[in-house]
């Protein structure tokens, strides 16, 4: 096959660290029950605090931290995140998905409802961050990967965090039916069973929480941002190079912003950047797959290229669905693993026939 014309990367979880990890972080020191925080998330969709400041519907101020936090203490979704299946029941299909959540410059999370194929197969950034490395009491907080083989079916998907039902249907002995010969027992005999009641409803600090996710996004990862930044400085540059990411916009004056800060040199590195709250959709929706093809066909058009067709980008994503949305669109996809950066871009090397020197480290 062919190299791409246009590598199109995710940010948050390929370019730089997940901000899923200080979820995680969070979770476990404050005794919170795993996957909780993303389950509320989830159920606040479509229209949710997080969503809409990804679409740039809101402004980041403290009316977002109040809503977001209204969002974060729902008791009817503690209620539902308390009666969902457990382990063995069901699996949830979309694990981590935040295209619900969103990047920083793009916070994601991964997306494991299969194995991924060859076609989907790469590396995400590593789960943790060198300057967030909490612990719980004396054991160290673990990181996304851990918790994914531990528990797969607890870290949820921020965005859609689905559940699938089990592949066979109940006996009649799991719904709890007497055999033909045996007689109806008397109801009036059997006490009622007690009202079960949900434990009760974690306080989270919704504003310490947000900008922890938004500070360990400020690592860029340290395999796929030398290899970007080496891509970046080839005269002439053999690809274009893009970015789609699901984003929160920053005050003005807000440090994030500075010049010299993480998320204005990751975006001085790409042709084409597609931030979700500068053009009010997010991943997956379709139509910002069509506006990211749409500005890379276009620029390649006015240097004097013949244009970029969709199956002539490579999208580079750690999230499922995502992927999938962009397969649909007919772009190539690269699956970012959690935790297995290096290994993306060995992908990388192999599909556009560009390798990077050794001892090559990442910095902004």
């Amino acid at each position: 096959m062919a190299p791409p014309k246009a590598l199109l990367f995710d940010i948050g979880g390929v370019c730089v660290v997940s901000p899923m990890q200080a979820i995680v972080n969070y979770e476990q020191e404050n005794h919170i029950p795993s996957g909780w925080i993303n389950f509320a998330i989830s159920r606040s969709a479509p229209n949710g605090y997080w969503q809409r400041l990804e679409r740039g519907e809101v402004k980041l101020d403290d009316s977002f931290i109040k809503g977001f936090d209204h969002d974060l203490h729902s008791a009817q979704a503690w209620e539902e995140f308390n009666r969902r299946p457990r382990d063995g029941e069901k699996r949830l299909k979309d694990l981590a998905n935040p295209s619900q959540l969103g990047d920083p410059v793009s916070l994601k999370a991964e997306s494991a409802d299969s194995q991924p194929t060859d076609q989907d197969r790469g590396a995400q950034s590593p789960s943790s961050d060198s300057k967030s490395g909490s612990t719980t009491g004396n054991r160290p907080s673990k990181s996304l990967k851990e918790l994914a083989k531990e528990n797969p079916t607890q870290l949820g998907d921020p965005v859609s965090l689905k559940a699938e039902t089990a592949d066979s249907e109940p006996t009649d002995q799991d719904r709890g039916a007497s055999s033909p010969a045996s007689k109806s027992p008397d109801p009036t005999s059997q006490s009622p069973a007690p009202p079960t009641s949900s434990p009760t409803l974690p306080t989270i600090s919704t504003e310490t929480l947000f900008w922890s996710m938004m500070n360990i996004s400020r690592t860029p990862d340290p395999h796929i941002y030398p290899y970007l930044t080496h891509l970046a400085s080839l005269h002439p540059r053999p690809f274009l190079l893009g970015a789609l990411s699901n984003t929160v916009t920053f005050p003005p004056d807000h440090a994030f912003n500075a010049p010299e800060s993480t998320a204005t040199a990751l975006r001085a590195l790409f042709d084409v950047f597609v931030a979700s709250a500068e053009v009010g959709m997010r991943k997956p929706h379709r139509e910002i797959y069509e506006l990211a093809l749409q500005k890379l066909d276009g620029l390649d058009r006015r240097r004097g290229g013949s244009g970029i067709s969709a199956g002539e980008v490579l999208f580079l994503d750690d999230i499922g669905e995502n992927l999938r949305a962009g397969r649909a669109v007919g772009f190539r996809t690269l699956k970012v693993v959690l935790g297995e950066s290096e290994r993306a871009v060995k992908e990388l090397e192999e599909m556009t026939g560009v390798r990077m020197g050794k001892g090559r480290g990442a910095k902004l």
